[in-house]
């Protein structure tokens, strides 16, 4: 059980990475140019949404990219005292930049 958080563009390396090493049991958050990784139809986010981890967006992030209506089905948005208590739940964390 980890907590990934995702900061990085989807076409970085950071990015296919923590989508290689999530599992079910994991949890990740989308922030800054990670919220890319939760349009619908990018292949990106697909991958996020097979691995059966709960995901989550930053909603402050999201509201700034422009794109609140274009994300793929699964991904709940969050605001920051929610990123904190998630955070919170979990003893550790893997940050991807």
């Amino acid at each position: 059980m980890l907590l990934h958080t995702l900061n990085s563009s989807p076409q970085s390396v950071a990015a296919r990475d923590c989508c290689a090493l999530l599992t079910g049991e994991d949890t990740v958050i989308l922030f800054g140019d990670g919220v890319y990784a939760g349009l619908e139809g990018a292949a990106i986010s697909q991958m996020l949404r097979d691995s059966g981890a709960a995901i989550f967006a930053l909603a402050p992030d999201v509201d700034a990219a422009g794109i609140g209506t274009k994300l793929a089905a699964g991904i709940s948005l969050i605001d920051y005292p929610e990123f904190v208590a998630i955070s919170a739940q979990y003893p550790r964390q893997m940050a991807w930049y």
